[in-house]
């Protein structure tokens, strides 16, 4: 086999060389094509320019502009995490430091434009450049630079998203205590916005309202979950459904179960994404008039869904990356239809200024795949009505169509700000959708068919009810959707399981598919786990231990996790009805020898933010040269700390410890931003368990900046870097036995281990381990 691959090998080689162009043009195909010999993609459809132009889209005397900026490559652009609170010293540090070692930079003979911010996003927090990631990646110029955004998006405090995605979650509007459903969520870039805005005040660590974030696709989920872990919220709950027909759940109101309205519902559609082509180059080949026709009416669907969903008096955004109408204006205006003046759309042209977009189209066209152009309905031939339906088209009555105000929506067209494509409609709910205004079923009457509704391809719930109650209960006319009481409560089967276990829904309602989820578990309030954990931090009276929960049901508990009251509410009463993939944030993880430091869990830095207001023990409190200490270096004796934390370790017993940073106004050249870090108070040293990209981050947030080679050294190199005889978060660190999404984010390559497992594992396992085998200091 030896010989028969070498002689192969050499064949090649010798056939490479007599390939005109190959070695005489550095690896291009006559210099026609990129490197590796890959054609460039032309980029060039006569059919999208025909279409376009023929709707009118752009604006007169800017068709050539429009062209020429789909064909240049998209900027690249950055969002700095708003809610934390150290967001403002990142934008110091991005400006001072980083921005300016761009000035006067060339790469490839290009002038590298210094990034300026986004004009019409709120406090600076998002900026562009005009460079492409490729040359972000391959240059060595911007190597330090490149490596600040990766480590920092890693850490949570920079999201690299595109400009024109940052709008829908803006208009939405969102407010700490609105209950948010998002549609269509994965991979998640909108989510995280949303998640920030629950957390404007920092110094509430339990907002009233959350974030539920559905995708359809299970393995996009995973992903969902890895964006949201990084910004460390309660608040937040990923689930998995099709949301055409995503289940409508039930709360717990004064012992009443209530179905949950949403106050936010952000409608992102799957869409054929033309709008994309300056990132996605594959659109020029592939782009047709029928991708749109075939996802019209799921978007209809989608859209007339979240609607339902809606609380009176609730704001929905329904947005595209589409420029086509047929995604765009037809299915806002056919939700307005149905809708029967339940909904308006919103004027939102003030909301953020310094955008420019152009006013949404009120008459359009509908053409075939092959060219064929239809006005009306009327027009289209019966042999094309599966291919194209009426609700493609504008209202036919003038005075609809002008009461609908479809110049509401915004267009955001590539040329005007250097951005990608985009289409955006604020619906605002005024009363309850019509089909959901009849008398509601009386308790124990058989369910009536429901009554029959004029055919439409977009027929809400046609063909995929979850929950069938829901359709049953109708309301009264006149009663709006937020005092919908559902009847049907003791019909549940939550008598015949076991309380506080909310576990995946069984197959008979839903058909189970992905990787199977541990259930989620609530600690009782007796459970003798908690009072030693209570003592041993001096917990506030306060303190909400009802909401920490776990993974397994059985041996011993190894992490626990938190999430706010209302998602308590929402899990607790709804387990048989979405199958949830994760929620929560870890707060604890157990030491297998901690019952001799009185306490067998240690605190994790994941959820420390949220846990830190309760804690009035084992904190010390550190300043900014005793930080600088703990981050770079490994096991630091007592005496290297400063004497106001000597005399406050130094009588401390063993164990898991918080570490204080206060910053110090009358030194405004110091950090100005307040820092929690975990870390552990061994024999005579101590030590913190913070990952390494929020290592680094901090340390650059003080002036420091680690060399990239030595990041990529080991244990010795690495500022804090981890022991080979510990993983890289300390005890209790992610490992094969626990991944390290936190609960329920397995990952497809683990199903068997499942989502946040709770297995027996070794001791630098999920376990934490005996200090001297994990590398506590002693």
């Amino acid at each position: 086999m030896g010989r028969r691959s070498r002689g192969r090998r050499l064949q090649q080689q010798q056939q490479q060389q007599q390939r005109p162009g190959s070695a005489e043009d550095g690896g291009k195909r006559n210099g026609a094509g990129w490197e590796g010999g890959y054609p460039e993609i032309v980029k060039e459809n006569k059919l999208f320019e025909h279409y376009y132009q023929e709707l009118k889209i752009v604006p007169e005397g800017e068709w050539d502009q429009f062209m020429g900026a789909l064909r240049e490559p998209l900027p690249a652009t950055l969002r700095i995490t708003g809610y934390k609170s150290h967001a403002k010293e990142i934008l110091h540090c991005l400006k001072n430091k980083y921005f300016k070692e761009l000035e006067d930079l060339e790469v490839d003979g290009q002038k590298v434009e210094v990034p300026q911010p986004l004009s019409w996003y709120p406090e600076e927090l998002a900026w562009h450049t005009n460079l492409s990631r490729k040359i972000l990646r391959k240059s060595p110029q911007l190597e330090k630079f490149h490596q600040f955004l990766v480590s920092e998006t890693e850490s949570g405090n920079i999201s690299r998203q595109e400009a024109v995605s940052m709008i829908p979650p803006l208009l939405l509007n969102a407010h700490p205590h609105h209950k948010i459903l998002d549609m269509c969520a994965a991979p998640g870039s909108k989510t995280t916005q949303l998640i920030e805005m629950l957390h404007a005040d920092m110094n509430v660590p339990f907002p009233e309202g959350f974030v539920i974030a559905n995708d359809v696709d299970n393995r996009r989920c995973y992903l969902l979950v890895h964006q949201a872990k990084r910004l460390g919220s309660p608040c937040i709950m990923v689930v998995n459904h099709d949301a055409s027909c995503i289940p409508r759940l039930q709360v717990d109101v004064n012992g009443r179960k209530e179905i949950l309205f949403y106050d936010r519902i952000l409608c992102d559609v799957p869409c054929s994404g033309d709008g994309t082509m300056r990132k996605n180059v594959d659109v020029w080949k592939k782009w047709s008039a029928l991708n749109s026709l075939q996802l019209h009416g799921l978007q209809l669907r989608i859209a007339t869904r979240g609607a339902e969903q809606l609380v009176e008096g609730g704001r929905m955004v329904y947005s595209t990356c589409s420029l086509n109408p047929i995604e765009d204006e037809a299915v806002i205006a056919s939700l307005l239809e149905k809708s029967e003046g339940a909904l308006e759309l919103a004027d939102v042209s003030s909301e953020l200024p310094g955008l420019k977009w152009v006013p949404g189209l009120s008459q359009w066209k509908v053409m075939t795949k092959d060219g064929q152009w239809f006005t009306s309905w009327d027009d289209v031939p019966h042999n094309r009505h599966t291919q194209i339906r009426p609700t493609m088209f504008p209202p036919k009555d003038p005075e609809k169509l002008q009461a609908m105000h479809l110049e509401r929506c915004l267009r955001i067209l590539p040329h005007h700000q250097n951005t990608g494509g985009f289409f955006v409609a604020v619906l605002v709910k005024k009363a309850s959708m019509p089909w959901n205004k009849r008398p509601p079923k009386l308790q124990g009457e058989l369910a009536e068919p429901r009554a029959p509704v004029p055919p439409s391809p977009a027929e809400p719930m046609a063909g995929c009810t979850s929950d069938t109650s829901e359709l049953e209960s109708k309301l009264a006319p006149g009663i709006s959707d937020t005092g919908a009481v559902e009847r049907a409560e003791n019909m549940d089967s939550s008598g015949s399981k076991r309380d506080g276990v909310c576990g995946p829904p069984p197959s008979k309602k839903m058909k189970l598919f992905g990787f199977k989820e541990d259930p989620f578990v609530f600690i009782p309030e007796d459970d003798p786990l908690f009072p030693p954990i209570q003592k041993f931090y001096a917990l506030d009276p306060s303190f909400p231990k009802t909401n920490l929960l776990t993974r397994t049901t059985e041996g011993k508990k190894r992490q626990l996790y938190m999430v706010s009251k209302e998602l308590r509410n929402v899990l607790l009463n709804n387990s048989e009805r979405m199958k949830v993939i994760n929620t929560g944030i870890k707060v604890w993880c157990r030491n297998n020898s901690g019952e001799e430091f009185d306490c067998a869990f240690r605190l994790a830095q994941e959820g420390i933010y949220t846990l830190y207001p309760f804690i009035n023990s084992r904190i010390i409190t550190v300043s900014i040269e005793d930080v600088q200490v703990l981050l770079t270096q490994e096991n630091p004796f007592f005496r290297k700390l400063s004497s106001e934390a000597y005399s406050q370790v130094k009588d401390m017993a063993k164990g898991s410890v918080v570490l204080k940073y206060e910053p110090d106004p009358t030194k405004p050249d110091t950090l100005q931003c307040p820092i929690v870090l975990c870390g552990w108070r061994g024999k005579a040293s101590v030590r913190t368990f913070v990952p390494r990209n929020e290592r680094l981050h901090y340390l650059r947030m003080m002036g420091l900046e680690v060399p990239v080679g030595k990041k990529r050294e080991g244990a010795a190199a690495a500022p804090g870097a981890a022991s080979p005889a510990e993983p890289e978060d300390g005890p209790g660190a992610a490992s094969p036995a626990e991944p390290e999404h936190g609960p329920g984010a397995g990952s497809p390559a683990e199903p068997e281990v499942g989502a946040g497992a709770e297995q027996e594992a070794g001791p630098d396992a999920s376990s934490g381990g005996d200090p001297a085998e994990a590398g506590l200091p002693r």
